[in-house]
């Protein structure tokens, strides 16, 4: 069992009575350096840093070490160390004792409820993550990775039009050091401690939402894109849910597995792409619009898709005619998961009638019009129609 116990940036004297027991009487304590050097010399007491990397090294570090006490940051469930240690362990073998977390300090200097914001995580991740978050009168708190990260968040701001921004730096929260500091995205031009958060009361124009369907304009692409109405039609196919992975095959532009990650922070997207150029601006895409975890593969399916993350949701927006590309991914789909294919060749709406014919779902073909001049007036200019299959695996086997 190894126990997590929180420390506030107090420190040891205001570590609970009992927390302390626990600490002192551990035969092996484990944590960063900084926390190891809170906590009093206890005599023959074991004491092991956390390797770097954390991930890959911890299956070492704890491989025969058995009972044990952990110290972390706050509340060890927050962006911590406890998260990690129940994936690797498996939470019957983890226990956590927090302390105050540093958001519930936060939203307490700040007077916010925990209702009326959001928190992000940029604790080794992209500040990018802040952009799908942005809306006028949205309150964030930032976890930030080290001082540098207000910066980084303030220009963000700034290039998205939301320089007006107030931004909070708190720094070393809960400690006698502790500090804070606010002004304008645009107007920020300070140190900030290596501890802090970002609280952040956006100002700024409407951006982009997350209903299916963004602006065309919204992606970089060189005319292989899903185009705006076609996407929104197949993300309510595809039914992004928490959590759920996608495969976006022939990705193009990567609109369609950008908008999966954009419906909820916890779903993710695998785009597999052949053009080298086009996987890159997949990732360019990804990133400026608050997606930067999307994974990008560069290959052509149906080899591509091998050892790729299981799939939830599986859209084909190019090549489904590519020999083994649609019985690859009809095989990868679990029960209740969900496969929609564009086509607009002859050749591959033969395809997807014979496999409408032969697995049933959903066969629809979709023409859009849109208004443009036409000398003085105003006429429809038809887009190329699209042929699209939906398809969800029957989670009834008696049906499939």
């Amino acid at each position: 069992m190894i126990v997590v116990v929180g420390i506030g940036a107090g420190g040891w004297d205001e570590i609970p009575v009992r927390h302390q027991q626990l600490i002192r009487e551990s035969a092996v304590l484990l944590g960063g350096k900084r926390h190891l050097d809170l906590v009093p010399d206890v005599p023959g007491q074991r004491r092991e840093p956390w390797p770097s990397p954390l991930r890959e090294g911890l299956p070492a570090l704890l491989d025969g070490i058995g009972d044990a006490v952990a110290l972390a940051s706050g509340d060890p469930l927050v962006s911590g160390i406890g998260t990690t240690l129940i994936d690797l362990l498996g939470a019957a073998n983890v226990r956590i004792e927090p302390a105050v977390s540093s958001v519930a300090l936060a939203r307490a200097r700040m007077g916010w409820a925990a209702e009326t914001c959001v928190v992000v995580s940029l604790v080794g991740r992209e500040v990018s993550l802040i952009a799908r978050e942005l809306a006028p009168g949205r309150r964030i708190l930032a976890l930030s990775s080290d001082g540098s990260t207000p910066a980084s968040i303030a220009n963000l701001l700034v290039g998205a039009g939301f320089g007006a921004s107030t931004m909070t730096v708190l720094g070393e929260l809960g400690a006698e050091t502790e500090s804070a500091r606010t002004a304008t995205a645009s107007a920020w031009d300070a140190e900030s401690p290596r501890l802090n958060i970002v609280a952040i009361e956006c100002v700024g124009a409407p951006l982009l939402g997350w209903a299916a369907g963004l602006p065309d304009d919204a992606f970089e692409n060189d005319g292989q894109l899903t185009k705006r109405d076609l996407r929104a039609s197949a993300l309510a196919r595809l039914t992004p849910t928490a959590g759920a992975h996608l495969w976006d095959v022939g990705a193009g532009a990567g609109s369609v597995g950008i908008e999966w990650m954009r419906a909820h922070p916890s779903c993710t997207t695998t785009a597999v792409e052949a053009s080298p150029e086009r996987a890159a601006r997949i990732a360019r895409n990804a990133t400026r619009l608050g997606v930067p975890g999307l994974a990008v593969v560069q290959g052509r399916a149906p080899d591509a898709l091998r050892d790729l993350p299981e799939p939830d949701a599986i859209f084909i927006g190019g090549g489904a005619t590519r020999p083994g590309v649609l019985d690859t991914c009809l095989a990868a789909l679990r029960l209740g998961g969900r496969l929609v294919v564009h086509g607009v060749t002859l050749e591959t709406e033969q395809l997807l009638a014979a496999a409408y014919q032969q697995h049933g779902g959903e066969l629809t073909r979709i023409s859009v019009e849109t208004s443009a001049p036409i000398g003085t007036f105003t006429g429809w200019v038809p887009a190329r129609a699209v042929t699209q299959w939906s398809f969800v695996v029957p989670t009834d086997s008696a049906n499939g």
